[in-house]
């Protein structure tokens, strides 16, 4: 999977300090990223009061994430096999994220401390409408914002 590659070197540039953030950005729209499925639905967690969908650049990342979730979930987990999704993150970012109903981001190989990266819901990553402050508040004026609704 080259797309998984250069994104994985594209964060790897980031996290040295010498990446450029809209490249980075760019990069992970373009790629192809394994979103593991569980309960027919896409693998989240949550952290700080945002739901975060957890991708991965290729089958040795989720492999590694896999393998970490055995040791929490027990040795009967270890063999369990890992259905997938394949998705562009440009996908994620513009019509995953604000399908949530809830503030939501996208977490990169989450499984490898030194090659993860996050992007979380504020303007610019996501969209807008969905996209959130400091605080946790909306950006984005409400359509019913002064109407006392």
């Amino acid at each position: 999977m080259a797309e998984g590659t250069a994104l994985a070197d594209r964060i790897a540039d980031q996290r040295a300090g010498v990446g450029d953030p809209r490249a980075l950005l760019g990069e992970f729209r373009r790629a192809v990223v394994l979103v593991p499925l569980v309960g027919g639905g896409l693998w989240t967690a949550e952290f700080g009061g945002v739901r975060w969908v957890c991708g991965f650049t290729d089958e040795v990342a989720l492999a590694r994430f896999a393998r970490g979730r055995a040791s929490v979930d027990g040795a009967g987990a270890a063999g369990r096999s890992w259905e997938f999704a394949e998705l562009r993150g440009a996908r994620l970012l513009d019509e995953v994220v604000p399908a949530r109903g809830v503030p939501a981001g996208v977490a990169v190989n989450i499984a490898d401390p030194e090659g993860s990266m996050f992007f979380p819901p504020v303007a610019g990553i996501v969209p807008d409408a969905v996209a959130v402050d400091e605080e946790g508040v909306a950006v984005s004026p409400r359509e019913d914002a002064g109407r006392g609704l």
